[in-house]
């Protein structure tokens, strides 16, 4: 079984026991978070819209942290202009706990 679900405008498949690492949400490590469901495929078939509003998706927060380091470099040929730029993204790691009708 598993379920599409969203989060911040973007989807993500999700499995029971799967961890998925989402844009920084406001939990601390241990809590329980609930996700919207968009889509429940199981052995009965696949559910969507007005089917799957009646499910919800359970994680457990595992960790807060921040991806690895993209350098950006601008420059502009023949300017002497150069820029360098280091980006640490912040996400939210979330262990799936269940997959069930609300």
């Amino acid at each position: 079984m598993y379920a599409i679900v969203e989060n911040g405008s973007k989807q993500y498949k999700a499995e029971v026991g799967s961890v998925i690492k989402f844009e920084k949400l406001d939990a601390n490590v241990g809590d329980k978070v609930e996700f919207k469901v968009l889509m429940v495929a199981d052995e009965n078939g696949v559910k969507l819209a007005k089917e799957a509003e009646g499910f919800k998706a359970v994680g457990e927060v595992t960790e807060q942290g921040k991806a690895k380091k993209v350098v950006v470099y601008k420059y502009k040929a023949k300017k002497n202009e150069r820029k360098k730029q280091g980006h640490r993204q912040p996400f939210t790691a979330v262990k799936i706990v269940e997959i069930a009708a609300k």
